[in-house]
């Protein structure tokens, strides 16, 4: 939608207020808009090559970007987004609540980031159509760095410095409290699939039944991030509550093809949803009295548990569908178990090379 306003400064006749507005087409298919030509078409871009939940992050973004500057996409300059990183930044109640975890007022750097990003690759589209009238990124990759010789983009000072924070891991008493806290073979079997096999939400929500593979103790994950399909194994353990699942719980008369349905209830039979798992978690963790276990800790752990059990990290690559192994070198720094055993075997070497210090006698 556009709405037409008079500026003090009147030098935009027009603002543009996003609207976000979900919808359906002729033909069945979701359709998201947000009331701009340029942005729509991105929109469509999107909804074609990515995921649903990350077409609506990136529709939630833009809104939030243009609701903020309150332009058209092909008037957004550099210091329209330097605002925005400012309004990001500034605190709801004006300074006097901060959060413990960073000390920031405002939202935290990693979402910010993302807003910037979704912005960023929204102008690197508009540009290469060459038929928008924007020919340059108003989002600067990065500040020009102080030391001479430094390329913008290359070693120069990001607009958004993250914290490279490590995530929380849950203790083996914690796993078994909250496994304990469950009430179905079904709960047991989704958190068995997230903290023995490493398995993201959606991709234990997205299992098939043609997906298990119980003589072998394999699953397909047919749609993990980025698209990625892969075959993991996951313990036993798992396989014998998805059995006891079926075998006593599942609706018989479902017709989905998904593993995993909603066991009462007028959805009864259909797809478990990412809120009902969420639901369902928050209830177990509070009743074994755990204050935190949400499905990404649970993979977190995972893969933890398997570093400190001499698992190679080309393996943990490969178990959690991760695209580099950068992202699983974050699992060298939870295993305390591993780092502990390479610094002592280091200080060995190195007091293996000093000569010992002979006391000498007191005169």
């Amino acid at each position: 939608m556009t709405r037409h306003v008079t500026r003090p400064e009147g030098n935009h006749p027009l603002e543009f207020i996003p609207c976000l507005v979900r919808s359906t087409g002729d033909d069945g298919i979701p359709v998201i808009r947000l009331g701009h030509p340029l942005l729509d078409d991105y929109l469509a871009f999107v909804a074609a090559r990515a995921r649903t939940n990350t077409w609506l992050a990136v529709a939630f973004d833009l809104k939030i970007f243009f609701g903020v500057v309150a332009k058209p996409p092909a008037e957004v300059t550099a210091a329209d987004v330097f605002g925005f990183l400012a309004a990001q930044r500034a605190s709801p109640h004006g300074g006097r609540v901060v959060r413990l975890a960073d000390g920031e007022a405002g939202l935290a750097a990693r979402t910010i980031a993302r807003r910037l990003s979704s912005v960023r690759s929204l102008y690197a589209y508009l540009s290469a159509r060459e038929d928008t009238g924007v020919h340059r990124n108003p989002v600067p990759g990065s500040l020009a760095a102080r030391r001479p010789g430094a390329r913008r983009g290359r070693g120069g000072v990001p607009l958004i410095r993250t914290p490279r924070t490590l995530p929380r891991v849950l203790a083996p008493a914690e796993v078994d409290a909250l496994r304990a806290a469950l009430r179905t073979h079904r709960d047991r079997a989704m958190v068995d699939a997230m903290v023995l096999g490493g398995l993201r939400r959606c991709e234990v929500l997205g299992l098939r039944l043609e997906d298990l593979s119980a003589g072998e103790r394999r699953l397909f994950v047919a749609e993990g991030k980025g698209g990625r399909q892969r075959i993991v194994p996951v313990s036993a353990r798992f396989f014998a509550e998805v059995g006891a699942y079926l075998e006593s719980e599942r609706p018989g008369a479902s017709s989905a093809r998904q593993v995993f349905v909603v066991l009462k209830g007028a959805r009864r039979g259909e797809p478990l949803s990412a809120a009902g798992l969420d639901e369902i978690l928050d209830g177990a963790r509070d009743r074994a009295g755990l204050d935190r276990a949400t499905c990404h800790q649970l993979r977190h752990t995972c893969f933890t548990r398997l570093r400190e059990a001499g698992m190679a990290l080309e393996a943990i690559q490969a178990q959690a569908g991760h695209a580099s192994i950068e992202s699983t070198r974050l699992y060298l720094h939870l295993a305390n178990d591993w780092l502990e055993k390479e610094y002592l075997r280091a200080a060995e070497a190195i007091e293996a090379q000093v000569a010992p210090v002979t006391p000498t006698a007191a005169r």
